[in-house]
């Protein structure tokens, strides 16, 4: 018996919407990653881009657990001797909360050229209004 690898067409691929509204930052961010990979797909291979196109909106009202929105630091080195910067969550909410979405799905899609092309296709926006609907994206109810 022969293993069946499917073709990479891009004409499969669809659009979601994600509402990020009162949604926990970790389980929003395996549910999206896993939408990137395409592994709610039959035909999803781990070398492979079969996942589909994620919007996620209203990135700023994301929830995160316990004590994290004060204690939870991110690091940022500019490759100069002392050049290490730490943001907290509450700050990076207040400038980018797009960052939070995002960096949460980079963590968990694979760390190579596969990865870097997956998050070309997560769209993140702060607000409830996005311009992909031209694509005619689906609204995605994801389990909380």
């Amino acid at each position: 018996m022969k293993t069946y690898l499917e073709k990479n067409h891009l004409e499969q691929r669809k659009w979601h919407v994600v509402d990020a509204d009162g949604a926990v930052l970790g389980r929003l961010a395996v549910q999206v990653a896993n939408i990137l990979r395409g592994r709610n797909k039959p035909i999803f291979s781990p070398h492979m881009d079969t996942g589909d196109f994620v919007v996620v909106i209203n990135a700023e009202k994301i929830k995160v657990t316990g004590k994290k929105e004060t204690d939870k630091e991110f690091m940022s080195y500019s490759g100069w001797k002392g050049g290490e910067k730490y943001t907290t969550v509450e700050r990076v909410r207040a400038k980018h909360p797009e960052k939070l979405i995002t960096l949460a799905v980079r963590g968990m899609v694979p760390k190579n050229r596969l990865g870097r092309v997956l998050m070309t296709k997560l769209k993140v926006y702060k607000g409830g209004q996005h311009p992909h609907s031209a694509q005619q994206p689906a609204n995605l109810v994801l389990a909380k």
